[in-house]
């Protein structure tokens, strides 16, 4: 997400050399991925990092070639959709709050376009040989909003918050057993076990670090904070109009002088994509990511004078469409239904013809944009009608005549998220119906949607899409998890799967310090997920970012429009 143009961030200098290029960072991520100390004996890991690496400080202090310097003033529209339910994300992974907190309450690190590790609130950072302790040595003279000093007792509080309220964190931080706080700038996490995808999880929009003294008493999901933040980041909250727009303005006493360059930032939400089309038009609205309106309309837009396309910025995140299969329904918990239901669906029709060509077919649950672990020779239910039909009637529900009569109903809710999940639930509409399942579609708003699919779990298929991130113990391993069935948890396990099997490979490899052996786990995990089919897994999106040439300083980093923006600045 968002990092800046201008100086480079500063730091204390580490008694580590950083990394100095793309190759030698990724020569790095292999080495941790790899092993924390795969064999007995083995030297110690230690990863520190002092300043941003050249290519990183380019991308967050420099001006892109060809702009003009950053200037003071402004204000920039940012597109949040749809409009979120809090503005502090430690326990949620829905792309609202993702997009909303992080210029207000900032992580440990951030991340460059190859995802690698940059200092954010942490400066530098160091990996025991067994990798059972992470030190972080945390920034100083950083003050919350209030005055209040940042202090690693705001770590140890926050990593507390997302072990147990963080759809993802829960899973993440799961090794954690310990915060110790040696001193005001030292946070040092002891894992009862390794966790070798930890320092790639620690962004703004994963990991937020709060104020500890804001949550030491009293419901966290219903601190004030949640929705009257106070942080530590570029952007101070001002308003908050429900319905139309939260209001940031500069944070004057911020970390990272002199950012940030723009007065106001404006989160607008417009749930209406012909709308947010034309507010791009008119310039009412600067910036929208992922894929914001109609694909139809991305060709059309990008030929106005002052509008650009980006791609980048994406990377931190691998956004994967699916069908969650709710498995108790009477009907979905035959899984002959379910490989029934994933031979009556079309992927490349529905990549042509829903996603106009951006995306790739996915059918594992490990996208293909995750390469080192993705498993092409996972079974993919090719469409064939026939067959289905077949299934379906072995499975006792024939039709009961000729012609189109139907042999049991069955109820399509989607994620209104993106525009273009209707138009996929219509499309699985037709694709059953032809096979004899008598599919509706209902639409609704998001915290409707999220509510009944995640809370009250009165749904029979999903059409969503989740983030598989940067690494499967993450982003996929939730979905999945039988300990993750958090009814009321959003983007959890909403399947209600169980498997024994499958439980144990994800846990394997959560903590597996070898790399190949992390692999091929994942690997024996996809075989087994694709063959009990809790959910169909699609397509995995390729997504786009439209904008304003008249601002700058938007996408410096991984995760694009989720970071803090501080590096924002427009034209004269």
């Amino acid at each position: 997400m968002r990092r800046k143009a201008g100086k480079p961030t500063s730091a204390p200098p580490s008694k580590h050399a950083p990394a100095s290029s793309n190759g030698h960072r990724a020569l790095k991520r292999r080495a941790f991925l790899q092993g924390l100390g795969a064999a007995a004996g083995a030297t110690v890991l230690a990863s520190a990092i002092g300043t941003p690496s050249a290519a990183y400080a380019q991308q967050v202090g420099g001006k892109p070639s060809g702009s003009p310097a950053p200037r003071r003033g402004g204000r920039v529209t940012l597109l949040v959709n749809p409009e979120p339910n809090v503005l502090v994300n430690f326990a949620t992974t829905a792309g609202a709050e993702d997009k909303a907190s992080p210029k207000i309450t900032e992580g440990l690190l951030a991340y460059d376009f190859d995802v690698q590790p940059q200092p954010q609130l942490a400066t530098k950072w160091e990996i025991s040989s067994d990798g059972l302790q992470y030190t972080f040595h945390l920034r100083e003279n950083v003050r919350w909003h209030d005055g209040k000093p940042f202090t690693s007792q705001d770590v140890a509080q926050s990593i507390k918050l997302l072990q147990t309220y963080h759809p993802r964190g829960r899973a993440t931080f799961a090794n954690v057993s310990g915060v110790d706080t040696p001193d005001a700038h030292t946070a040092v996490l002891r894992l009862s076990r390794p966790a070798p995808y930890l320092l790639y999880a620690l962004a703004a929009s994963e990991s937020p670090i709060v104020p500890a003294h804001l949550y030491a008493e009293g419901d966290p999901l219903n601190n004030p904070n949640n929705t009257k933040p106070i942080g530590t980041g570029p952007y101070l909250f001002k308003e908050w109009v429900r319905g139309s727009h939260v209001r940031l303005v500069r944070n004057p006493d911020y970390w990272d002088a002199p950012k940030p360059y723009v007065d106001e930032l404006w989160l607008t939400f417009i749930p209406d994509a012909a709308a947010r089309a034309a507010a791009l038009e008119t310039g009412e609205l600067d910036l929208a990511g992922e894929n914001p309106v109609p694909l139809t309309d991305i060709a059309r837009l990008t030929k106005e004078p002052h509008l650009q396309l980006e791609t980048r910025g994406y990377s931190y995140d691998a956004a994967l469409t699916q069908l969650v299969f709710n498995l108790d329904n009477p009907y979905l918990k035959d899984v002959r239904i379910r490989h029934a239901i994933g031979h009556a669906i079309d992927r490349q029709a529905i990549l042509r013809s829903v996603f106009y060509g951006y995306g790739v077919p996915s059918p594992a649950a490990i996208s293909p944009l995750l390469s080192q672990f993705y498993d092409p020779a996972v079974k993919s239910y090719p469409y064939d009608p026939a067959l289905a039909e077949k299934l379906l009637d072995d499975a006792g529900y024939r039709r009961k005549g000729e012609g189109q009569s139907f042999r049991f109903p069955l109820t399509i809710d989607y994620n209104p998220y993106d525009p273009s999940f209707q138009l996929l639930a219509q499309f699985l509409r037709q694709s059953l119906r032809r096979v004899g399942i008598d599919a509706t579609v209902r639409s609704q708003d998001f915290p409707t949607y999220v509510k009944r699919v995640f809370t009250d779990r009165a749904f029979d298929i999903d059409a969503n899409f989740m983030g598989n991130t940067f690494d499967p113990t993450v982003g996929v391993q939730r979905i999945y998890w039988s300990k993750n069935f958090k009814p009321g948890v959003p983007f959890s396990n909403a399947s209600h799967y169980e498997n024994a099997d499958a439980d144990r490979l994800l846990e394997a490899a959560a903590v597996a310090v070898d790399r190949n052996k992390r692999i091929e786990i994942f690997k024996e995990f996809q075989l087994k997920v694709a063959d009990d089919l809790p959910v169909y897994n699609l397509i995995t999106l390729k997504q786009v970012t439209l904008y304003n040439k008249r601002v700058h300083g938007h996408t410096v980093t991984a995760d694009g429009l989720c970071g803090n923006l501080a590096g924002l600045y427009v034209d004269a």
